[in-house]
């Protein structure tokens, strides 16, 4: 029942005795009207049809009326009584009843329309609230025990209605958020001091005059709940359209504590009720557009999203130490001295060859999707962990594995749906023939199996593999990679390992500007064939990453990995890719990098980003590699194919599917090689840039005649861009190739602030 002007105006005249102007105003739940008397006076009339809740307007009144005794400059609206001095009118019309409460008018402009927000604002709303609350202080009001789906403790219920949000990057941060509330705030909820509380501090309902709050409106989502939540809704608020956000809260909560002194406790989990009501808040917005055109509901969304991606890329232990120090609590932020403690602890208890990068060492604390926090206050862009593919605490992923392992988690002699499930999915990606699944934990072991069942298959011992590749840490992974056996404490290379030319056509034998490098370079690998067979004997495999990443970073030239398999396959061996760092979309134009090529292995390599972190890895070989395979021998792996491991799997891949990671991967890591290729042309040091997807190299020379590497220039290059917030580290032979292969969650803006700073870094050489 939508309230005419008309008819409000003749409602307030015979039941409050006034003559008065009557215009309507927006409101979210109530109808509202702004009414003026001849006198200039002004009120607010606010009517409920039908309330579902009658008590609950009725407690409003009680608490406006208890805030006014307590203290008359407190910044409340008084209660107009109506002739029979009720506070609250019921009016019966039809099948309808009307409740009309009638308030005074408190100047003052909204703080959602102010220009710019002085201090004296977050301040003297600090003052107020803190003062409101600690009036209310024991204040019983049994109406205000209720729910409210914008009651912070019923947070949760959002993750029911995140479908509404279409955008797949905002509708991951408000579940990573939501993840967060779960496990950072509900513990402690039950030990938090609860209260009555406004509970809607927002930029609508504060006004401000002559530079500070006059008044604070609307007590229509006052509920009984924590303390901590009427300050972290108000803090919300308060942030929005700030160029300095943080600032204003730490001046807002200053000036709170002042008034109603917080707990250390409920500092520490603040960062995570800020970004629940903003994720509430986004989240129900979106919902209700499905469902409204009231644009009174859709107010503050625009406001909340641009405050939601400020609020993930600020550490939360920086937040919550500048909210401690502003209330005169200790830094929480770790030192210098504990890290070197713990440096040296590291170093008498772990081995000393397991190296640590940078060289002022990182104590990183937490990940939130492509961003990592330090224990310093310190927030960095992840743009080489691949491990992370799908990004750090996805919650998809998280939830999948908590839901799996209080469940069950066993070895694979049982029956067990999600094996076969993820089995499935896995090969539905692969081509038709590559049909058969083993699941191990790293690529390393993954890569040992691969060689095992190929010299199982062709009953050959000797391996080609390609110079400067790594495969692995196991005892066979290691004999296949010449970055190690090659390296500083290497064994050196076995008779059996091969190693054919790394098909680089930046600096090797054959280079761009020859369209038959792919050739050239497969006859070397045809050539070792030769060879082998001169001595009579056969090659059990080829193996090589199908985009080469510690050779260089090296996309493959194009029809290299044809014309070798034809070569292998030939000579009686099997083709192996290893798909352990390229996989999954990476690549952007195909799931795989082997696609790239156009060819088909015979066994492909799974590991890193198939768990997304997770110790998962998988050998997908033919049915006729898989039949010889099985020759008795049992293959058992405690922990290969786990419930919670196969659950993982089928999360990562559902993630990547959903979000449309793979076309994320194209459009960000065709705008970074756009944006790198720029930086080339303005950067002598930058010699080549290659890559596909976000799988990025950028080779650093000296002098682009001679190729000479620009080693260390390149180190203080890593160095000065990790100060800048950007984690990236090198490759290549001559370890002069940036690696950029950042979470899939890595999107332009991120790109655009990397190039900047890369830009930036990239003047002084």
């Amino acid at each position: 029942m939508i309230l005419s002007e008309k008819y409000i105006k003749e409602l307030v005249r015979t039941r409050y005795g006034l003559e008065v102007t009557v215009t309507s105003i927006a409101g979210y739940e109530d109808q509202n009207f702004l009414l003026k008397t001849d006198e200039g006076t002004s009120f607010i009339a606010k009517v409920n049809v039908n309330p579902t809740d009658p008590a609950f307007l009725e407690a409003q009144i009680s608490v406006m009326q208890f805030l006014k005794q307590k203290d008359e400059q407190l910044g409340i609206q008084q209660v107009m009584p109506n002739l029979k001095g009720e506070g609250l009118t019921i009016e019966h019309d039809g099948s309808n009843v009307l409740y009309l409460r009638l308030l005074s008018y408190l100047e003052g402009t909204f703080m959602a329309d102010l220009q710019e927000c002085p201090d004296s604002v977050p301040q003297s709303l600090g003052a107020m609230l803190g003062g409101m609350d600690q009036h209310l202080k024991g204040f019983n009001l049994p109406a205000a025990y209720r729910y409210t789906k914008w009651d912070l403790a019923q947070v949760m219920d959002c993750q029911e209605q995140l479908h509404y949000i279409k955008d797949h990057e905002q509708r991951t941060m408000a579940a990573y958020f939501l993840l967060q509330y779960e496990m950072e705030v509900i513990p402690l909820r039950r030990h938090l001091r609860k209260a009555v509380i406004h509970n809607d501090a927002n930029d609508y309902n504060v006004l401000v005059q002559d530079g500070k709050v006059s008044g604070i409106i609307d007590f229509g989502d006052m509920v009984e709940s924590c303390l901590i939540d009427n300050v972290a809704v108000a803090c919300t608020y308060l942030m929005f359209k700030n160029a300095n956000p943080l600032r204003a809260a730490e001046l807002f909560l200053s000036s709170y504590h002042s008034a109603n002194p917080l707990t250390e406790q409920e500092l520490s989990i603040l960062y995570y009720l800020i970004a629940a009501r903003l994720s509430m808040s986004v989240v129900t917005s979106a919902m209700q557009r499905s469902q409204s055109n009231n644009a009174h509901h859709f107010v503050s969304e625009k406001d909340a999203w641009t405050l939601l991606y400020q609020w993930i890329k600020l550490n939360p232990l920086k937040a919550q130490d500048r909210f401690n120090l502003c209330c005169g609590y200790p830094s929480v932020l770790g030192t210098e001295t504990a890290d070197t403690v713990l440096q040296k602890e590291r170093k008498e208890i772990v081995g000393a060859n397991l190296s640590i990068s940078y060289q002022r060492k990182l104590k990183i604390t937490r990940g939130a999707l492509q961003y990592l926090y330090d224990d310093k206050g310190d927030t960095y862009i992840d743009c080489v962990n691949n491990v992370s593919h799908i990004g750090h605490c996805h919650p998809v992923v998280v939830k999948a594995m908590q839901r799996q392992l209080a469940r069950l988690n066993t070895n694979t002699r049982y029956l067990h749906d999600s094996l076969v499930k993820y089995a499935r999915m896995i090969t539905a990606t692969l081509p038709p023939k590559l049909k058969v699944c083993y699941f191990c934990n790293s690529g390393s072991e993954a890569n040992d199996l691969a060689i095992r069942i190929s010299r199982h298959f062709t009953k050959q011992k000797d391996v080609i593999v390609l110079d400067h590749a790594y495969h692995g840490t196991s005892t066979v992974a290691m004999e296949l990679s010449p970055y190690k056996f090659d390296g500083k404490g290497g064994p050196g290379q076995q008779p059996y390992i091969h190693k054919g030319m790394n098909p680089d056509l930046y600096r090797g034998n054959y280079r761009y500007e020859d369209a038959e490098a792919g050739e050239k370079y497969a006859a070397d690998i045809q050539n070792i064939l030769k060879g082998l067979a001169a001595k009579g004997t056969g090659v059990a495999a080829f193996i090589c990453e199908t985009l080469l990443g510690v050779g260089g970073q090296i996309p493959l030239p194009e029809g290299y990995l044809q014309a070798v398999y034809r070569h292998v396959r030939a000579a009686g061996g099997l083709c192996i890719a290893d798909e352990v760092q390229v996989g999954f979309g990476r690549v952007g134009e195909q799931f795989w990098g082997f696609e790239l090529q156009g060819v088909e292995p015979d066994i492909v390599v799974l590991g890193k980003p198939i768990g997304n972190g997770h110790p998962l890895a998988a050998v997908v070989l033919t049915e006729e590699v898989a039949a010889a395979f099985n020759n008795g021998m049992e293959y058992f792996n405690t922990y290969g194919g786990n419930p919670v491991s196969m659950e993982t799997g089928i999360a990562v891949l559902e993630v990547i599917r959903d979000e449309e990671l793979q076309q994320r991967a194209l459009e960000t890591g065709n705008y970074l090689l756009e944006g790198l290729e720029k930086l080339k042309a303005k950067h002598q040091i930058i010699g080549d840039v290659r890559g596909k997807g976000l799988f990025v190299g950028a080779e650093l020379v000296r002098n682009r005649e001679n190729l000479e590497p620009a080693v260390p220039e390149i180190d203080e290059i890593v160095e000065s861009m990790k100060e800048r917030g950007f984690l990236i580290s090198t490759d290549g032979p001559l370890h002069n190739v940036l690696k950029i292969k950042p979470p899939m969650l890595f999107n332009k803006e991120n790109a655009g602030a990397f190039l900047r700073s890369l830009d930036e870094v990239l003047e002084g050489f």
